[in-house]
């Protein structure tokens, strides 16, 4: 376990890129930080570390060492969840990286209930785009990644996916709120408030622009589905949104209306659940991953 100390240390500075920094957040003095780097770096012959007046960076060799270390405490943190699961007490920690739809209704809920069952489980949950949720796999800083349209999959090993309809979110006011259908010819008339360029929705919308002569000129662009969500609910304006970024259980006169696409359109995008490639997951985030494909199923298509 000392030996462990010691790679959750490299690790502290790897990501801080500061000794001093790592040294802080570690409650060690810097002197005890560096002490501990070098005598790591005797024993295995060569610098993990470039020292550099800005910090620390990783040399050629520390970028196989640290590789090395992410795997090993993650491993260590998989074990030590089956452990506490010898004893009857679901321990240990959840990391989720994940799209920001995910984030204001349906993670609350689902972790809520899990903690209700299993309250020793720690969660962490990070805001991450398509590309840097993988990343954070790769980096062992998450667990699980949950990402809407995805750019590439290669360290990714799927676990479920779900299939999600762009939807058109006005308010309940709004002339177009008792439609249960859209084209987006329909939605021309209102002021448009878009998701900026980059995010899953947006690449779907603009994917059908290419194929036709209706473009969707926006009054307003945001990287931030909460604003856009927030300003249509006061405005005769016309946003889009998948299903999972609105709350299920929000009714009455005064809810905002998500009204589908026509598919044929903007085909459904897909919501992808999965972790690292070769991985065995720890108990906690494992047990994690089956409530959601649960709740997944319950509430939308799956494959």
């Amino acid at each position: 376990m000392r030996h462990h100390t010691s790679l959750r240390c490299i690790d502290a500075v790897a990501r801080a890129g500061s000794i001093r920094a790592a040294a802080e957040q570690l409650a060690l003095t810097s002197t005890a930080l560096n002490r501990r780097i070098l005598a790591f770096e005797e024993e295995l012959g060569v610098a993990i570390f470039e020292r550099t007046t800005r910090g620390v960076r990783l040399s050629s060799a520390g970028e196989i060492v640290i590789h090395h270390i992410r795997n090993q405490l993650s491993d260590m943190e998989r074990v030590r969840s089956q452990i506490a699961d010898l004893s009857g007490f679901r321990r240990g920690q959840v990391a989720i990286a994940c799209s920001q739809a995910l984030l204001p209704y349906f993670l609350p809920r689902q972790i809520t209930a899990y903690r209700e069952q299993h309250p020793l489980v720690r969660f962490t949950v990070l805001l991450r785009d398509r590309d840097a949720a993988e990343r954070a796999l790769a980096e062992h800083s998450a667990d699980l990644a949950i990402v809407f349209e995805p750019l590439r999959l290669s360290q990714i090993q799927p676990i479920v996916r779900v299939h999600q309809p762009v939807c058109a979110v006005v308010s309940a006011k709004h002339p177009l709120a008792s439609c249960t259908s859209l084209r987006r010819a329909d939605c021309l008339d209102y002021p448009l408030a878009l998701p900026a360029r980059g995010s899953g929705v947006r690449k779907l919308l603009d994917a059908a622009e290419e194929h036709s002569s209706i473009g969707l000129e926006p009054m307003i662009e945001s990287d931030s589905f909460e604003f856009l969500r927030q300003y249509v609910d006061r405005a005769q304006a016309v946003t889009f949104q998948i299903p999972i970024g609105l709350d299920p259980f929000r009714d009455g006169p005064d809810a905002l209306r998500a009204i589908p696409l026509d598919t044929s359109e903007v085909p459904p995008g897909m919501l992808f659940m999965g972790q690292l490639r070769d991985r065995t997951l720890p108990v906690a985030a494992a047990r994690f991953a089956q409530q959601l494909v649960a709740a997944f199923a319950d509430h939308f298509e799956v494959s």
